[in-house]
């Protein structure tokens, strides 16, 4: 019994990490940077300031020594000064931008030998930004493609029901379905009331990594049919060992996996797989037939915006903080999005023409383009994973519906309102028409 709990601990907080991930816990000593207007927002040309503090317990810690730079975000600073603060609190010119983007202030305060990092980030007219990369002229033919090849090879679904997770609610399945070919599976974890009805669904893709799923309960206990999937064609119900094993060794930095061929590249078989995941989700008697939406954060975010894009039968989209976004912004000196494929430490390796061209194939602005479906997106200002800039060029070329939930402090990180909110709109939108 001992063992399971342990087990089931290593799954809860494994998958609530990377699906979206919690706010960083509290320290001592707080480092406090912000822009000086209250919504970070500026116009280019248009001058910022940062205020910079260091507090502990509350108050002002005098003589401070802090260490600040400034500069767009991902690039090299284009000022930097050490100082110490002898009031605490301090004021810098951040200076301004000519075109849009962001520009980040970070500091590093040193206390009592330990160093404390934390950053603001500018936005100089972010709704103006536009994205860098290719949008292929064969690009939906490319897929259109894809998906046929899919959808002629069998599902081959196999359900298995796991009755340790079970609840009083929800009856929960680990699954097996054949993917974009003979022999090669997508894994996930189901949850369906029990409770004899018609359901909506939705789809949770994965942030990125290797682990297991504990599969969306919470979520199903609340009206809705639930299926969690991952993307490495492995179970999703292993020991924890087996994942950080395959993420040390076969799996490490599957992401650049094939990067050369747009039709061998790692991305293909997730892409479709998670259209597979939907195949499987209209075939289940529980299925309302109509009310399908897709979420997840980071990778997960890029997923959703996928999925939704490839796919008809989504409804609506929920995405936190998309990767995998105007992943050339590095080739046209800006940042880019994760994976930072042609950032300063990847770009002697990827600068390839054969590479640049395999991203335009799945970069998330050409799907935000295709986009028709209602979304939801939220990311903050401070992300260092997924640069907003990056975010901001998809988001921009999207014609459908769309809201986006700013938490500006927040990083690669969620606050619980911000997954409150989302959660709210998947629920109202999947059921007002149930």
């Amino acid at each position: 019994m001992k063992k399971y709990i342990i087990t089931c601990l290593s799954f809860l907080f494994l998958t609530s990490f990377h699906k979206v991930n919690s706010q960083p816990p509290e320290q001592m000593i707080k480092v406090v940077v912000a822009p000086d207007r209250a919504d970070w927002v500026y116009k280019t040309g248009e001058q910022v300031k940062f205020s910079i503090s260091v507090l502990r317990y509350g108050n002002p810690l005098k003589n401070a020594v802090v260490r600040y730079s400034i500069g767009p975000e991902k690039m090299d600073p284009v000022r930097k000064d050490s100082l110490a603060l002898s009031k605490g609190v301090l004021t810098v010119d951040g200076g301004t931008m000519k075109a849009p983007g962001f520009l980040r202030c970070t500091v590093t305060a040193f206390v009592d030998g330990k160093q404390y990092t934390k950053v603001a980030t500018a936005g100089f007219d972010p709704q103006d930004i536009q994205p860098t990369v290719d949008n292929p002229t064969d690009f939906t033919q490319f897929w259109n493609k894809a998906k046929a090849d899919l959808a002629a090879i069998p599902m081959d679904a196999r359900m298995t029901l796991m009755p340790e997770r079970c609840t009083e609610k929800v009856n929960v399945y680990h699954v097996s379905l054949q993917n974009f070919r003979v022999n090669s599976r997508v894994y996930g974890i189901l949850c369906v009331p029990k409770k004899e009805g018609k359901y909506p669904a939705l789809l949770s893709v994965p942030g990125a990594g290797v682990r297991p799923y504990n599969g969306n309960i919470a979520m199903a206990e609340k009206g809705l049919i639930t299926f969690e999937i991952g993307i490495h064609g492995v179970p999703v119900n292993m020991d924890v060992s087996v994942y950080n094993n395959l993420g040390a060794g076969a799996l490490n930095g599957y992401q650049n996996f094939n990067l050369d061929d747009r039709d061998r590249f790692y991305y293909k078989r997730v892409y479709l797989g998670c259209v597979r995941a939907n195949d499987f989700i209209f075939s289940l008697p529980q299925f309302d037939g109509t009310n399908l939406a897709v979420t997840g954060g980071s990778q997960g975010g890029a997923l959703s915006i996928v999925t939704a894009a490839l796919d008809p039968r989504v409804k609506y989209l929920a995405a936190y903080y998309p990767a995998l976004s105007d992943v050339t912004g590095y080739l046209k000196g800006r940042a880019g999005g994760w994976p930072h494929y042609f950032d300063k430490n990847n770009i002697s390796f990827n600068n390839k023409k054969d590479k640049i061209a395999t991203t335009a194939y799945y970069d998330v602005v050409n799907f935000a383009r295709l986009l028709n479906v209602p979304g939801l997106y939220t990311w903050g200002f401070n992300d260092e994973t997924c640069p907003p800039t990056s975010m901001y060029a998809a988001y921009n070329v999207i014609k459908a519906p769309k809201s986006l939930y700013l938490a500006l402090e927040s990083g690669h990180w969620t606050f619980p309102e911000q997954n409150e909110e989302l959660n709210n709109w998947l629920l109202q939108k999947l059921k007002e028409n149930n």
